[in-house]
């Protein structure tokens, strides 16, 4: 589609699925792989640019940092640029991060690059969920936002063993650089795609502000932290649970996560077409879903074949209830969706980092046993904030 060609909305959404919204998928699994392949990686890094693991480490975390505090400022500073102009903008702005990762003499570089991709991460999927939402008829918005969303569970299945991959056979910067050239087969698919859709003149920062800190809007953003919370919890230290506990060889855990990574993929796709025929009651259905499954897994985790059941059908579950509570998200902030869309992968962010921290917490605390049952609370916790929304909802209406 020529660049020059604009669409009102309506006309956007004529097709079920348009080709342009896996232009977007391209990007997701580039943002993806740049979020995870160092996980893999961290020996090598510390190692050439002459750092502790620990202080490698510091990459991923301050990369999460940059999400859950920089993608709303992001959003918020480019809230007047055109949806397709500010997506080009920042996979530009991905495609230098990670080509100066490829060159960064030194730790202190390598933090800048890191932030700088960090930056792109929840406005590229914050802009991108309203766009794909656009592109098709309303009773298939969660589906295209699961459709996006799935590049980045996709990622994790080929794109960060693959990304490993090269990095330990042709040196970790050159996974960066792989990552580079996805961002640019994505950069040309939106540019060539992705439709100019014609939009409303954007609301000011302080009404957009405003629209964002309605009570019932964070609730909603909390939900999303609780349950990102319990998923960290666990899935942070699911290599020694599973080595440790359940006696898997490590290099066996590899694979149990790849099928992890299917049962992403497959959730996300499922719970957007869940989302699309009963929206919060498939958001509540999933979530105590996750609850059950990680209850069982206190009792799985013994057991190599019930384990491995329990992972796929909890890696599922848990993004299963994504594209829902995203659609979620957006509609109760309609005079600011990218914003709201943002934080909600803010909010995620912020719950991974908590999942992490108490996970740890309990491994020094309990026993590394009980991360299970402490992540089912803690998704138990999102399930009673999110029926409680849903009662006063339907209170209300009926009033």
């Amino acid at each position: 589609m020529a660049l020059s060609q604009r669409m009102t909305k309506k006309q956007a959404i004529k097709e079920p699925f348009p080709i342009s919204i896996l232009s977007l998928t391209v990007g997701a699994f580039a943002i993806g792989m740049t979020e995870f392949v160092i996980m893999g990686l961290l020996p090598n890094v510390a190692a050439d640019l002459q750092v502790s693991i620990s202080s490698a480490g510091q990459l991923i975390t301050m990369y999460a940092l940059g999400v859950a505090v920089g993608a709303p400022i992001l959003t918020v500073l480019t809230h007047r640029i055109p949806q397709k102009k500010l997506l080009l903008l920042l996979m530009l702005l991905f495609i230098l991060g990670n080509g100066i990762s490829v060159f960064a003499p030194n730790y202190a570089v390598m933090m800048g690059a890191r932030i700088i991709t960090a930056l792109t991460h929840g406005t590229f999927f914050g802009v991108g969920a309203v766009i794909a939402s656009n592109l098709v008829r309303p009773d298939k918005r969660a589906g295209a936002v699961s459709i996006m969303m799935a590049g980045l569970t996709i990622a994790n299945i080929i794109g960060v063993p693959l990304g490993t991959f090269i990095g330990q056979h042709m040196g970790w910067r050159s996974s960066f650089g792989a990552i580079a050239i996805m961002g640019v087969i994505a950069l040309v698919g939106i540019l060539i795609f992705i439709p100019q859709i014609q939009q409303d003149k954007p609301a000011s920062i302080v009404r957009q502000i405003s629209a964002l800190i309605k009570p019932k809007l964070l609730l909603f953003l909390l939900i999303g932290a609780l349950g990102n919370a319990g998923l960290f919890t666990v899935f942070t230290y699911i290599t020694p649970l599973l080595t440790e506990i359940t006696g898997f060889a490590e290099h066996s855990v590899t694979w149990i996560l790849v099928l992890f990574g299917c049962g992403v993929t497959m959730g996300n796709i499922v719970g957007g077409k869940l989302a699309d025929w009963k929206l919060m009651p498939s958001v509540l259905g999933l979530y105590f879903a996750i609850c059950v499954l990680l209850t069982l897994f206190t009792f799985t985790i013994y057991s190599p074949t019930a384990a491995v059941l329990t992972i796929f059908l909890w890696g599922a579950a848990s993004f299963a209830v994504f594209p829902g509570l995203q659609v979620r998200i957006m509609s109760l902030a309609q005079a600011a969706p990218a914003l709201a869309s943002t934080s909600s992968h803010s909010a995620g962010n912020l719950g991974n980092a908590a999942g992490a921290f108490i996970g740890g917490w309990v491994i020094t605390h309990l026993a590394i046993t009980a991360l299970p049952w402490v992540g089912a609370v803690l998704v138990g916790l999102a399930l009673i904030v999110g029926i409680a929304c849903y009662v006063a909802e339907r209170k209300s209406a009926v009033a």
